[in-house]
């Protein structure tokens, strides 16, 4: 890179350096590192989640998956629209968790079910998210390395070399703990959004750029030939494609409403809104904000695949080659193949910006991972252990010490694990470790007043139990393979490749979910004895509290706000994002139904094809996401500014810590047996005891 573009990558970091390290003067207590002190407007929290979502290895994940599926994976997914809308407008799971007012998934699981319960859930969420988080800075690392062109090794005053990503790791893992040790989750928070709002300028530049260097014409060539079986443009023509295609899509749409909030990279954003209805706004918001995102990633992804396929661009494809040419290992040859593309078609100035958003992701998302996994680990394992409280600083010591153990952990593990699959795989079956189960427990417990310690337990062992041995399989398939094969003589007849286990981490998750549901639904059935309290659970009613200043909606005749989880808390303008978002969803799943009747009678030439992506991934969006970039930098100046305002007269709660109090805990635990049910009723201890 030019040293312009390291100075535009350096003088917006130095800014959110400066601004993380001011929070720390506000951060006073436990709830303001956990859940920001509860302060979030609806514009900074979705500016700042916003941002999280431009994590380098999901972005690498997309590159990876698109280089292979092109935007035939997009026309499917369209199918899950309708769930999309159903979770942003009304709020599912996201609203009642919130109106719990727990500050982690397990603290919930405790409220709810039983103290063990809580311990053992803790620890599978805890073990899947930093298995699942342990290749994000090997990825991330590298992914500068070759976009950045720095070389793949240095040496270290001529006695050795070290490998360039390791040191990579060093640097950005220290500056990711830096920001979080801070100010926790308040300075996640407001940095976070600083950056989505630097990023949303950054996106248009960038998208204008990419048009001046490619026209559509060489972009359809390239697309529009891509073999029989795998096309790039046409989703009724990808009967070869293996691991993305149309199952890849169907267990997804499953997952995508089974596993709401269940997965806890960065759920302190769950609780760090002002109230349920500020959270739920955020959620909604984002389908406006991430328009200009989404056409940047579509656009960089066809553009990397035309610059290396078209002949216009045979000299830069060959310099691509060439770098990767020195990775010996096929797995991150394959996933820095889009990364090096791109960093050698950007000219100087918006390859400084496209590093600068990829590096405020990469704190971003880093950043908030490594809260979320170190605040689990003492919130849901060690707290609940201790006899004694903690003073909020030593607690606050806790978590700083966990957070930095969970990046320690990531900085080895990169450097000694060796990936052998698809990144979008990988975290799949990692995250079947706890999502496997968790999905059930949750849904179950903030809706289902017959859902059950019992039933709670049964489903997360079985879908633990289930996702782990996947794991043991896959690594092991090439010694137990042989075995089945003389037992079965059949058996090999089905098995596409010996040499790799034959059911991908998305097959394996789908398993999981299913058998969860089942024996979740008639373990409770099978052991309640009384109802469950959602009231008190949910602080309704008699139980309401007041700092949440929202009232429980009463109950009327089904209508379309009714559907759209639209009440009286709603402004005119808040029903006029909701309809908005409803009816531009809703336009586009009707296209994706009347599509794929008629693609079914009659097949669409792949001209019209090309022509509806070019419309509906790039044109139309970007047209709006010019009007709404300005809208979300408003509303997220407006939130910060409201932010600091609000943080100058805030009042630190020292008792909300997210534990349930001492003398609270000891009767519940004079109640549970040692798996966790309760002696007397099965559901009937946690609804006696409220959280702090």
């Amino acid at each position: 890179m030019a040293y312009i573009d390291w100075l535009i990558v350096l003088v917006p970091l130095v800014i959110i350096l400066i601004v993380s390290l001011n929070t720390s003067k506000y951060m006073k207590s436990v709830a303001e590192f956990m859940a920001g002190g509860r302060l979030g407007g609806r514009y900074l929290i979705c500016n700042a989640r916003g941002e999280t979502g431009m994590a380098v290895i999901s972005m690498v994940a997309l590159f990876e998956m698109f280089h292979e599926a092109g935007f035939t994976i997009t026309w499917w997914s369209q199918m899950t629209i309708p769930l999309g809308l159903f979770i942003a407008l009304t709020g599912y799971i996201y609203y009642r968790y919130r109106e719990t007012r727990a500050m982690t998934l397990a603290q919930f699981f405790e409220m709810r079910y039983s103290r063990n319960f809580r311990l053992f859930a803790g620890f599978l969420g805890f073990l899947s998210g930093v298995v699942n988080y342990g290749i994000f800075p090997a990825v991330s690392a590298r992914f500068f390395v070759y976009f950045c062109g720095l070389p793949q090794k240095v040496s270290v005053f001529g006695w050795f070399s070290i490998e360039t990503f390791i040191i990579v790791m060093a640097i950005y893992l220290t500056l990711a703990l830096t920001m979080t040790l801070t100010g926790g989750q308040l300075a996640i928070m407001i940095t976070d959004c600083l950056e989505g709002l630097i990023a949303l300028v950054m996106y248009l530049f960038i998208i204008v750029t990419l048009f001046v260097i490619f026209n559509w014409q060489e972009i359809q060539d390239v697309l529009a030939s891509a073999p029989a079986g795998k096309s790039m443009l046409n989703p009724f023509d990808i009967a070869k494609a293996k691991d993305f295609n149309i199952w890849y899509v169907l267990i997804g749409v499953m997952s995508s409403i089974y596993g709401v909030m269940a997965w806890q990279g960065g759920h302190a954003f769950n609780s760090c809104a002002k109230n349920a209805h500020e959270a739920k706004m955020g959620a909604i918001l984002g389908t406006w904000r991430n328009a200009t995102k989404g056409v940047m990633i579509t656009l960089l992804a066809i553009c990397a695949v035309t610059f290396l396929k078209h002949p216009n661009f045979s000299e830069g494809a060959a310099n691509v080659q060439n770098v990767l040419s020195q990775i010996s290992d096929p797995q991150i040859q394959s996933q820095m193949r889009m990364p090096v593309a791109i960093s050698f078609m950007l000219p100087i100035v918006i390859k400084g910006m496209f590093c600068s958003l990829m590096f405020f992701g990469l704190l971003s998302c880093d950043g908030s991972y490594l809260h979320s996994w170190g605040s689990i680990f003492i919130q849901d394992i060690v707290m609940p252990l201790r006899k004694k409280a903690l003073s909020p600083q030593q607690h606050i010591f806790l978590l700083r010490a966990a957070v930095i153990g969970v990046a320690v952990f990531g900085f080895f593990f990169s450097i000694f694990f060796r990936q052998t699959e698809y990144i979008l795989m990988f975290f799949a079956i990692t995250g079947a470790i706890f999502l496997g189960g968790a999905g059930s427990v949750i849904a179950g417990g903030l809706y289902w007043k017959k859902a059950t310690t019992a039933g709670a337990w049964v489903a997360m062992i079985s879908g633990s139990s289930l996702a782990v041995a996947s794991i043991i399989l896959q690594q092991s398939w090439t010694s137990v393979q042989p075995r089945l094969a003389a037992l079965f003589p059949t058996f090999s007849l089905v098995v596409d490749h010996p040499d790799k286990f034959p059911i991908n981490g998305q097959v394996m998750y789908f398993y999981t979910m299913v058998i969860s549901i089942l024996l979740f639904v008639v373990v409770s059935l099978l052991t309640c004895r009384k109802n469950y309290n959602m009231e008190k659970l949910l602080h309704r009613g008699q139980y309401a509290v007041a700092a949440d200043k929202v009232e429980v909606v009463e109950k009327k005749k089904r209508s379309l706000n009714m559907i759209l989880g639209i009440d009286k808390h709603f402004t005119p303008f808040d029903k006029v994002i909701s309809y908005s978002v409803f009816g531009w969803s809703m336009f586009w799943w009707f296209i994706f139904i009347v599509g794929t009747i008629w693609n079914f009678i009659h097949p669409w030439p792949i001209l019209w094809w090309d022509f509806y992506w070019k419309y509906h991934t790039i044109v139309i969006p970007l047209v709006i996401g010019s009007i709404t970039t300005i809208w979300f930098l408003w509303g997220g100046i407006r939130d910060l500014i409201e932010l600091y305002r609000e943080l100058k007269t805030y009042q630190s709660d020292k008792l909300d810590d997210g534990t349930i109090s001492e003398e609270d805990k000891e009767e519940l635990e004079s109640e549970i047996s040692p798996i966790g049910v309760p002696q007397r009723e099965v559901n009937e201890p946690a609804d006696e005891y409220p959280v702090k």
